[in-house]
């Protein structure tokens, strides 16, 4: 009999690429801020990067909070004196990331595969509900997730209520997902596990976390070829 009882799984980065798509319009954003301002003076980076940490309140997670987020960065740092034609890019970029493809990474399906024959799969993602809903029917992985997830925040308090409405306790669940900030921290703090799965770029606000990367209920794994072993580690532990 399996350790756990269900084994969470995070979308982005996790299942499918996605943040390679937001750097891509962010550096694009500073090309575009870069006609106007001097790029080494301005530390154009960390003023978007605070502007979005402040929005994230009121537009939450996704393309959309960052595409709002570059546009009210390019008005403050350029005096206003952005163009309506450079605006109307800004807003360009943001449709961009939302229409990005979706592509696995690979071995991701046979991962879930193989994670499905120890517990029950739950999807739980963050982001613009229309986004995540149509990346994941677009993704064929949807019939392999009795219960999927799409919230505001991944915090303690979100895995607690899905838990408790899967009736499940935190010690019989394990987390995959590549945010140590937002798939493995709560769920270590819950007394949950967690399998990490860094991927090769993460936005900053991810990084910010104060996981103990040698925690007993942690494992690593490298790609999604790795996960299955990671999972059996855990449940031998």
């Amino acid at each position: 009999m399996s350790t756990f009882d269900l084994i969470g799984f995070d979308a982005d980065d996790t299942l499918w690429h996605s943040e390679v798509y937001f750097q891509r319009a962010h550096a694009e954003f500073e090309a575009i801020v870069g006609r106007y301002i001097d790029l080494q003076d301005a530390r154009v980076h960390d003023e978007l990067l605070a502007v979005e940490r402040r929005n994230i309140k009121l537009f939450g997670y996704g393309a959309k909070g960052m595409c709002l987020s570059m546009i009210e960065t390019a008005v403050a740092l350029t005096d206003e004196r952005i163009s309506g034609a450079d605006v109307h890019r800004l807003v360009q970029l943001g449709k961009d990331v939302l229409a990005h493809p979706v592509d696995l990474l690979p071995g991701i399906a046979e991962a879930l595969d193989a994670a499905a024959t120890m517990a029950p799969l739950l999807l739980i993602t963050k982001g613009d509900l229309f986004h995540q809903e149509s990346k994941i029917a677009v993704s064929g992985l949807q019939s392999l997730f009795p219960r999927i997830e799409i919230v505001s925040e991944k915090d303690q308090a979100a895995y607690a209520r899905v838990l408790r409405e899967c009736e499940v306790r935190p010690a019989r669940f394990v987390m995959v997902g590549n945010s140590l900030r937002s798939d493995i921290e709560p769920v270590l703090a819950l007394g949950g596990a967690g399998v990490h799965m860094p991927y090769h770029v993460t936005w900053a606000l991810e990084n910010e976390h104060e996981v103990d990367e040698t925690h007993v209920r942690l494992r690593v794994a490298a790609s999604p070829r790795d996960i299955p072993a990671a999972l059996r580690s855990l449940a031998a532990a």
